[in-house]
């Protein structure tokens, strides 16, 4: 028995020594997340709040669904802004979502609408998904032009991609109405792009008006820095 109590007592103060922190200091800071591994929740979280921001302003509006096409292009146009730090509707090459749109898919039409937004972060904070998504929404509720894109009531498909470089997150979020819709038969398979001040100019435009393809104006498509 007497030996048996010493390997306990033994075993104890052992498990007493592996808990005992003898370096003297504060345990080290976690860092925070890889912000490129922060993207993707950041892209789900904008889409959530936009669409119950929509609804809460116009109860009427139709629901947006997650287009995966539109959300390829969005991706390729966050990308693009990042890779090559600008923050515009229009690349280096010229490039826009609705010429993207329309490689893919000449025969398309419809309204496309785009918001843009770039905001920086720091290494010791990364990126918070909750609090950058809701600085985006913010930011585009103070202005007129990206507002009218969040809350025009006939937008049924979205799509948003986010990227990250050096210590700037850049966003593209692209509004649409029905990706199904096809030229008119005197149309032909293949038109210009057509731009218009808002979405709803856009919608109440004369038929003889109407775009051929989508629309790509400033304003419909009016982008947003967070600086």
């Amino acid at each position: 028995m007497p030996r048996i109590a010493s390997l306990l007592l033994a075993a104890l103060m052992l498990a007493g020594c592996s808990v005992l922190d003898l370096s003297g200091g504060p345990p080290a800071p976690v860092p925070p997340p890889d912000p490129k591994t922060q993207m993707g929740a950041l892209e789900t979280r904008i889409a959530i709040l936009v669409e119950e921001q929509r609804q809460k302003l116009d109860p009427k509006a139709r629901p947006l669904a997650i287009d995966p096409e539109l959300s390829e292009i969005a991706r390729a146009r966050a990308s693009d802004m990042a890779a090559k730090n600008y923050l515009a509707h229009a690349g280096p090459n010229g490039d826009t979502s609705a010429s993207l749109l329309m490689k893919q898919d000449a025969k398309w039409q419809g309204l496309l609408g785009e918001n843009l937004a770039a905001q920086h972060y720091t290494k010791e904070s990364g990126v918070t998904v909750e609090d950058f998504a809701k600085r985006f929404l913010d930011e585009w509720l103070k202005s007129p032009a990206h507002r009218d894109n969040m809350i025009f009531a006939n937008y049924d498909h979205a799509g948003v991609g986010a990227a990250v470089n050096g210590d700037t997150v850049y966003v593209a979020m692209l509004f649409s109405t029905d990706m199904g819709l096809k030229p008119r038969l005197d149309e032909g398979p293949a038109a210009a792009i057509t731009s218009w001040e808002s979405p709803s100019a856009a919608a109440t435009a004369p038929a003889s008006k109407a775009p051929a393809a989508k629309t790509d104006s400033p304003r419909l498509r009016g982008s947003q820095g967070m600086r």
